[in-house]
């Protein structure tokens, strides 16, 4: 068995592995890179109440100090996902909650220059296996806003379900958007999640891409 973390996933030319504060330049360079691609979808932090001060945005370093700390008390995976090498997003499962519960949630994003090849259901198929196999978590959520398509197309070729609609969820883009919630148990997927993924591909799914 795996270890829980820290670990480095890899399937064909995929990988995740944990954020490092030496992915300064190449974690800016794609985010800045992708400002309008990634904009209407990344959390933002809802005004301050009167006479209390804004609140300020995080460092790099400060955000990976907090997502090491996070990830030292089994609270959270924060990955940064490589393509070929090269750094192209991330993907954290974060809100790990254990006791009777024993899930997660999945946030990712990705370069816009590979959006389509097949990199993000990589990821997230193993980043799941990972999750139930590995972690011991039994329910992984993904959350998405319905204007966002091709994230939706990420978890529906995987297979998650739609569960229905949480009004005005996050703050996101600078007001409070709806999301539409996809889940999945251990059980869903007794043969893995990257398996899963592979014969989908394999066969021509339509709308499916490994590569």
């Amino acid at each position: 068995m795996t270890a829980p973390w820290p670990v480095e996933l890899t399937d064909g030319d995929v990988t995740l592995r944990p954020i490092r504060l030496r992915d300064h330049r190449a974690w800016r360079e794609v985010n800045q890179r992708n400002r309008d691609w990634l904009r209407p979808w990344e959390a933002t932090v809802p005004p301050a109440p009167p006479g209390h001060l804004p609140p300020r945005r995080p460092t790099y370093r400060q955000m990976v100090r907090h997502l090491r700390s996070e990830a030292q008390a089994g609270r959270m995976l924060p990955f940064v996902v490589e393509y070929e090498g090269r750094l192209v997003g991330q993907l954290t499962v974060a809100g790990i909650t254990w006791g009777s519960m024993c899930s997660g949630h999945i946030g990712y994003w990705v370069d816009r220059e590979v959006a389509g090849r097949g990199v993000m259901p990589t990821a997230v198929a193993l980043a799941v296996d990972h999750c139930f196999r590995a972690v011991g978590l039994h329910r992984i959520e993904v959350c998405i806003r319905p204007e966002n398509g091709p994230s939706r197309r990420v978890v529906e070729k995987l297979g998650f379900r739609e569960e229905g609609l949480r009004p005005r969820y996050l703050h996101i883009d600078g007001a409070w958007r709806d999301h539409l919630v996809y889940a999945l148990t251990a059980e869903e997927v007794p043969e893995g999640m990257l398996n899963r993924w592979h014969g989908r591909a394999d066969h021509g799914t339509p709308g499916t891409s490994r590569k």
